[in-house]
This record gives C-alpha cells, structure tokens and sequence, in this order.
C-alpha cells in the first residue's frame, strides 16, 4: 500500500542515513541533513534507526495514507495535523486507512523528518535509499516529491506502536544562533594571521543560498589571502587552488567574501581553498538553520573533535536506552 502525495510541500525528499563509500567516484552521501532527529523519528514508531524516511524542508506536505500506518515527526517545529486535528511533534502515533496528514506553518528549525512504521520502500541504490537530487540519483525518481507520487510502505513489524514518546532532554534543539566547531585547515595559512582570527572572531549570517548542497554565510569581514605565486593549473581568484577533494563540512571561501560550508549533497572536490571543517558532530545544527540565523565558528584541535564525535554517540545511545 502506498501514501500519496497530494501536495509536496516546498522541498520534501526521501532520504535515510545515507549511502558511504562513493564520495571518491563524485557521489556524495546524500541522506538526512539532521541525522540525530531522522534516528529519533525512526526509533519512535519501532523502525531500524537506518530506515527511509520523509526530510521535509520549511513547507510540510499533504499526504494521503491508503492503508493505516504509525508515524512519528522529529526535528524542526512543524506540527502535524490528521484530518485537521493538531498532532504532537516527538511522539508516535495512528494515521487510519485514508487519513490525511499536512502540517502548520513553520516554528522553529529548518528541516523535520517522518518516520512510517516500516520504512519508505524506494529501491536501494549503492547501499541507500537517499535522494541525491543534484545526481538525479536514488529516492523517489531522484528527485524530490511532487504532486501525484505514490510512496510504497514496507509491512511494520511487530515493535510499532503509537504512543511513544521522545524524553525532553533528547528532543532536537533549534537555535537562531549557535556555535559550529571547526577544525582547521588544509588551506588556512594561506590566509593573513589577522583575517584568519577575524573570521572566527565575526558573526556570521545565514545567507539565502543555503541548501543541502551547502549553505553560504554573510556579513562577516572580508577575508584577505597571503601575496604567493599562482600555482599551475589554479585560477586567479586569490581563494583558487590546483583542484583538491572536499571534505564534507568544509569551508571554502570564494573571492574571500561569502564563506560556504559544504554539506551531505556537495560535490566531491574543486579548486577554492578550504580554511576548516565543521565537525561531523555539528552538522545536524546546520540543517535547522534557516536564512538570516546566526553562527559563530570556533576553533578546535583534532582531540576535541574527537571528543564532540564521542559524546555525540553517548547522545544516541541515551535515545537507544530511552526508547
């Protein structure tokens, strides 16, 4: 049986947790931009934490269910309606054969996640059932929902229930400002020693260019690059390089002016400079920034990142125990 999509929302996809191992072939992971609240979604109807689900982006959808189904929304603030009746966000519940499930208006955060018992069943393509628009590549069709498509559903197993509920504490936390912690480098002495401080000294905003390929912020100091011999093969932009790979969370600097932080849809390399890297525990917080939200970069050593990386699987193992 299947949902049908009566109005798609302004960029809803397909996505699970995403597809490793291709990044060095030009496909990147793709998956959800939040994963934490993709897992909280998928544990709250019974579902494997890995499982397909809905990433719903400032507009939620219309969807129509033709068989019953339990369900669970997570991540940005964006309550869900069944047939019209207010729903919770981070707790499970029954949408019967021919409900109708839409949402309010955004509140909060950027991106929210569903979860159907059972999972989406898109066919698996190199290991995920992830869209990768940009690629035309895996989802539904390769490309986000529209009008009219109809999402099969995987038969539930026996552990989805309605009712259960996310504990405060693990709930997604949205902020119109926050800290992303940033390990330098590989390109960072290429800039002045007092542009490099000013750039982590700024507070920067969220420009409208931001997206799951990557997200350009604005209204910090223009950056300045050291005089050096232009490389072969590199351009003449100051920030331009002889091609390299990226990282995902890399920051590039193009002209110096706009830093861009790369995210799980960007391609695989290119020739702009890279100063840091957000770490991989921070970027779920970039997927509930929306434009005009603030961030500040914070510098880390390889040590603390390590340990951010730890206390964010302590996090997920609390929301295993939990539920």
């Amino acid at each position: 049986m299947t949902i049908e999509v009566r109005k798609p929302g302004l960029a809803t996809s397909v996505q699970d947790t995403g597809r490793t191992g291709y990044y060095h072939l030009g496909i990147p992971p793709s998956g959800a931009m939040d994963r934490y609240s993709l897992r909280c979604a998928n544990r709250l109807v019974g579902n494997a934490e890995d499982l397909a689900g809905l990433e719903i982006t400032f507009l939620g959808p219309e969807l129509v269910f033709h068989r019953a189904a339990v369900v669970a929304v997570t991540g940005a603030r964006l309550a869900p309606r069944l047939n019209g009746q207010p729903m919770p966000l981070d707790e499970s519940f029954e949408v019967p054969a021919g409900g109708v499930l839409s949402f309010d208006f955004l509140k909060a955060g950027a991106r929210a996640y569903l979860a159907v018992a059972g999972g989406i069943d898109v066919p698996v393509l190199l290991g995920s059932r992830s869209t990768y628009g940009l690629g035309a590549l895996g989802g539904y069709q390769g490309r986000k929902l529209a009008v009219g498509d109809m999402l099969p559903m995987t038969t539930p197993g026996a552990s989805a229930r309605a009712g259960r509920k996310l504990p405060a504490e693990l709930v997604t936390q949205t902020s119109k400002e926050i800290e992303l912690r940033v390990v330098p480098g590989l390109y960072d002495h290429w800039l002045t020693p007092e542009s490099l401080a000013g750039f982590f000294e700024d507070t920067w905003i969220v420009a409208s260019e931001a997206d799951r390929i990557g997200y350009r912020f604005k209204n910090g100091r223009p950056l300045k690059f050291r005089d050096r011999p232009r490389p072969f093969g590199a351009g003449s932009d100051p920030s331009n390089i002889v091609d390299a790979c990226y990282p995902i969370g890399s920051i590039q600097v193009p002209g110096g002016l706009e830093p861009i932080v790369l995210h799980c849809d960007a391609v695989s390399g290119g020739g702009y400079a890279m100063l840091g890297t957000v770490i991989n525990a921070d970027l779920d917080l970039i997927a509930q920034l929306q434009p005009n939200h603030k961030a500040r970069f914070v510098t880390v050593s390889l040590d603390q990142a390590l340990a951010a990386r730890k206390a964010y699987g302590a996090r997920l193992a609390h929301l295993r125990q939990a539920l």
